[in-house]
């Protein structure tokens, strides 16, 4: 398997686009993080007038065989009537990737039913379902590596320069939470949540069967044999389909807990996935900021959100789009003709007089945060324009 991610980092594009976003007609600093977005997708892209062209939503779907252990408040016949859902319009995602012009690609990684052919749906079902995880591995070696072969060749087949990761599967939660516990080193108790609504108890019961589940695939430490262990196939799918867009140079956008977890599986196998990575949203599921502090990420919203479906990236996917507007068509104090901090006297604002001290023109110091203490850990001054390839932080 081909997981040889180049590094994007380009500090000679990095600067030009600071200088660029230090040029708009505002204060230094003003736009916030829509900033460090613009710079981002614009070292995704290779440019300095980055532009968005024909956005995928790809929502991967697959049943889990932990899920008949009542790991979920809902039946695995739920999975295939939300693809029936996505493909009707009716679900969430539907209706955000119509509102955004996004185009929107179902696929049955491993669906428990069969579903008539049309338009928007692909077919590649690995099996009906993953086998039990308590009983053995959820996917074997070889069912884990055509899933990931699969959703490349999905991802080929697909136009556009940003895909936004969706998916659907009663029980994933479960193989998140899973995930996340073994290759991140976490108890799996601090990282198990509600999923799609369970109860006290029965949250409870859940974690028993996740460390039962973890111990039994006590020798599943590397990426792939973890995702062989856990599933499900929905997630290597969208692993596939992850390392293929960061060959591409894509922009992905992450959506919650479980596209995050399929995007942790592919960093482990290769960092620099993560130089490609937007992350929408943090999921109101209990396990995602846990996933995201592994990742060094710092996402876009944060609104309690816990569908999954893809729905969080498509909220956020508006963002995406404004930060390259105003990065290519916002005027320069030059062409406005208008005039920089230092070239205004202080004191004349307003029709006051003018004072004799000169006004720096320093950016803002940023909001303490990861980023920031990077920043200072590595330069001495958080004020160092930094190369937005080597950040997770947006």
């Amino acid at each position: 398997m081909n997981t040889n991610i180049p590094d994007i980092t380009q500090p000679e594009l990095a600067q030009t686009l600071q200088r660029a976003l230090d040029n708009k007609t505002k204060p230094l600093g003003s736009l916030g993080r829509i900033e460090s977005l613009a710079q981002r997708i614009g070292l995704i892209l290779g440019t300095a007038q980055p532009l968005l062209q024909a956005p995928q939503m790809l929502v991967c779907a697959a049943d889990h065989g932990l899920a008949a252990r009542g790991v979920s408040a809902f039946p695995s016949d739920v999975t295939w009537q939300m693809v029936e859902n996505f493909l009707a319009g009716g679900a969430a995602v539907s209706v955000l990737a119509r509102q955004h012009g996004i185009g929107l690609t179902v696929v049955d990684c491993g669906v428990k039913h069969d579903f008539a052919e049309r338009t928007g749906l692909l077919i590649r079902k690995i099996a009906p379902g993953t086998a039990d995880a308590l009983e053995g591995p959820a996917m074997s070696a070889a069912q884990c590596a055509q899933a990931i072969a699969n959703g490349r060749e999905v991802l080929k087949g697909l136009p556009g320069n940003a895909l936004l990761l969706g998916e659907m599967g009663i029980g994933n939660t479960s193989a998140a939470s899973m995930l996340l516990a073994r290759l991140a080193g976490l108890d799996v108790a601090d990282v198990t949540g509600a999923g799609t609504g369970l109860d006290a108890a029965a949250v409870q019961r859940k974690i028993g069967i996740l460390h039962e589940v973890l111990a039994r695939h006590a020798h599943a430490k590397a990426p792939l044999d973890a995702l062989a262990a856990f599933g499900g196939f929905e997630i290597a799918t969208l692993v596939g389909a992850v390392l293929q867009a960061a060959e591409e140079r894509r922009v992905i956008v992450v959506d919650g807990f479980i596209a995050t977890s399929a995007v942790m599986v592919a960093s482990h196998l290769a960092p620099h996935v993560l130089q490609r990575c937007v992350f929408a949203h943090r999921s109101g599921e209990r396990g995602h900021v846990l996933m995201l502090a592994h990742l060094k990420a710092q996402p876009l919203l944060d609104l309690g959100l816990r569908l999954g479906e893809g729905s969080g990236a498509a909220l956020a996917w508006p963002l995406l789009v404004s930060a390259c507007a105003l990065l290519r068509e916002m005027a320069s104090f030059e062409a406005a003709g208008v005039s920089r901090s230092e070239e205004i006297p202080m004191g004349t604002e307003h029709g006051t007089s003018p004072r004799s001290e000169p006004t720096p023109s320093v950016r803002p110091e940023p909001v303490e945060g990861p980023l920031t203490v990077m920043a200072k850990a590595s330069t001495g001054s958080a004020r160092t324009v930094l190369d937005d390839s080597t950040r997770t932080d947006i």
